[in-house]
């Protein structure tokens, strides 16, 4: 992460901060231990503190959409424990946190009526009509036959979308990862792409933004050409087949890689796909546009880049019901260009 990313990602996250400890009272939640805390919901009988109500009432009667509450939060050791009256008490989960963009992603596309809105449909490029999809395994084919089975944010039609609000950056992976796709010099100009020098060897600790973490360590999730699944420990293994040189990277205290391997991952699933993908982010991380912009401008065909978006958060709060406008307003400060967020509070 640069110096300005994190600065830009400490901003939001203080803001967020700020916003949900006034959106949080009268609701049940934690604070994170540390110097910046982080709001922690938990769900209540008819409702979630982090969730709009006609969202959450949507997500409970879809047990696809349910299902993305498995994930279990990573910053458990700087949480207070949850309680319960009966059992043993529920772990946190990633959804639960205020700084989660998966949830304002559901909060949005989960509430009624919004994926079929003609403005929302327009805003993100999108022409057939097709329900959300959270977590959608794509199918990137690598050189070696194999396909890497990672989550994409939110499928809708062939619209592939990735969301950002308070993560670091868009991850950076090893070269023979990024270069053991199948589609890579076929897409882009692999000597326009950001480039980032990576430590072989690092601790992998739990930290108090589930969101920083998941992408840090995101590993690619294989898929041989039959229905076999390949876990990460096989992942070397593979690559081998097509980057000789991997299994000396142990041994070296750097190694080369690319910068904002998300973005190039997920354009490269598009392309296979034959659909798009959008980039939906803050306002206030311009950052993270710039970061797309850089790898926007390493892809090779203008028919592709013409299928790669960015959208802001607050371009797509102006398509949305009034209900769902108060609300990224109070609990985010996400409000429609032209409009002045809700007074914010001050400790």
């Amino acid at each position: 992460m640069t110096v300005k990313s994190a600065w830009y990602a400490s901003e939001l996250r203080r803001e967020l901060g700020l916003r949900n400890r006034q959106w949080a009272r009268g609701r049940a939640h934690v604070e994170s231990y540390g110097d910046s805390p982080v709001i922690v919901y938990a769900p209540e009988s008819g409702g979630h503190g982090n969730f709009f109500d006609a969202a959450y009432a949507a997500i409970a009667g879809r047990p696809e959409w349910l299902r993305r509450f498995e994930k279990v939060h990573t910053g458990q050791r700087t949480l207070p424990k949850a309680e319960s009256e009966s059992g043993p008490a529920r772990r946190w989960r990633e959804l639960d946190s205020s700084m989660s963009s998966d949830a304002l992603l559901m909060n949005i596309f989960c509430t009624p009526g919004v994926a079929e809105a003609p403005a929302v449909r327009q805003a993100l490029g999108v022409d057939e009509e097709a329900p959300p999809v959270f977590g959608w395994k794509a199918r990137v084919p690598l050189k070696n036959g194999h396909f890497d089975r990672t989550e994409v944010d939110m499928r809708l039609g062939s619209l592939l979308v990735e969301a950002k609000l308070t993560e670091g950056d868009f991850q950076s992976k090893a070269a023979a990862v990024v270069e053991s796709y199948r589609d890579f010099d076929e897409v882009f100009d692999r000597e326009r792409l950001p480039r980032v020098q990576l430590a072989t060897k690092r601790r992998r600790e739990a930290v108090e933004f589930p969101e920083d973490y998941s992408q840090e360590y995101e590993e690619p999730i294989l898929e041989t050409g039959s229905a076999a699944r390949v876990t990460v420990p096989e992942l070397s293994a593979l690559l081998l087949e097509t980057a000789p040189y991997i299994a000396a990277a142990d041994s070296r205290a750097e190694e080369p890689g690319y910068a904002s391997y998300q973005l190039i991952r997920n354009a490269l699933a598009a392309y296979a796909l034959g659909g798009s993908f959008c980039v939906v982010h803050d306002e206030r991380r311009p950052d993270l546009r710039e970061a797309w912009f850089a790898v926007m401008a390493a892809v090779k065909s203008a028919e592709l880049r013409v299928r790669l978006k960015v959208l802001t958060w607050q371009e797509l709060a102006g398509t949305l019901p009034e209900g769902l406008q108060d609300f990224l307003d109070r609990k985010y400060g996400i409000v429609a260009p032209g409009r002045v967020a809700s007074e914010l509070e001050l400790p």
